[in-house]
């Protein structure tokens, strides 16, 4: 949750997620901190609630994340692929899955491999009056839209993330039993899928969004010393290459050879 008014919100947040099985709650910069209005509108979810971890940034809430969503009732500038609720829960899910099997088929894993390669998915909620922010939505390697009224498609934001972990909770139980009786297909697979970019299986884990964040600070950088980019006029350059590898879907291999060339033609 991003920079929240309301501390009631928070609670009710809390709530919805205890409800939906969801454990890991973290808000960015809240206006007003947790209070006697969070706790009584969290109910039954105040151990989530007492667990939430509070930071100063968006870059801090997400650094460890591989997999960003965002919740957007619209469309903004540099748009990602938008997934409704069950599309996102099973992008979600095969993700997990994949991870996994990458961490598996690794043929010397340790411990700092363990780490990077636990999944991370972070689901992006904003303000109240307002939502995300074009730089905040552009963390996202997806956007999220909930079917709704199209003359009035805003949620609370409590609500918002009521609907979207209920669609993560039902896939959830859709994916368990079919893992358990060995099943290829489900109702929720067989759902159309919108023209969209999903992570493959690669033989290495994913980059974490602070990676992702600090390659394409190296390559603006780069551009920069190269005379490609002018310093004082970025404009949309540092999204759009964010963009870019949300949508190649770099490997901690992958990072570590774009990382070292880019180091090399720095200092020539």
């Amino acid at each position: 949750m991003v920079n929240t008014t309301l501390p009631a919100n928070i609670g009710s947040a809390a709530r919805a997620m205890h409800t939906m099985g969801l454990s890991r709650l973290t808000v960015v910069d809240p206006k007003h901190p947790v209070d006697e209005t969070s706790i009584s509108h969290a109910a039954g979810g105040n151990d989530v609630l007492s667990a939430t971890t509070i930071v100063p940034n968006l870059a801090d809430a997400i650094s460890n994340c591989q997999l960003v969503f965002a919740a957007s009732s619209r469309s903004r500038h540099l748009p990602r692929p938008v997934v409704t609720p069950t599309q996102a829960a099973k992008i979600m899910f095969s993700f997990i899955d994949q991870q996994n099997a990458t961490f598996l088929n690794t043929s010397k894993p340790d411990s700092n491999l363990s780490v990077i390669n636990k999944p991370n998915i972070a689901i992006l909620f904003g303000r109240e009056d307002r939502g995300l922010t074009n730089e905040e939505l552009a963390y996202a390697d997806y956007h999220i839209q909930i079917d709704a009224n199209p003359a009035y498609p805003v949620l609370n934001v409590a609500s918002a993330i009521q609907v979207i972990a209920s669609f993560i909770f039902a896939y959830a139980q859709t994916h368990v039993n079919m893992s358990n009786n060995n099943q290829n297909k489900s109702d929720f697979a067989s759902t159309p899928m919108l023209d969209t970019f999903m992570r493959q299986q690669w033989d290495e884990p994913a980059i974490t969004q602070q990676q992702l964040q600090q390659l394409t600070q190296r390559i603006t950088t780069l551009m920069i010393d190269r005379g490609i980019a002018d310093a004082d006029h970025l404009k949309s350059l540092p999204s759009r290459l964010s963009r870019l590898g949300s949508r190649v879907q770099l490997d901690q291999k992958e990072y570590q050879l774009l990382s070292a060339l880019i180091a090399k033609l720095l200092k020539e």
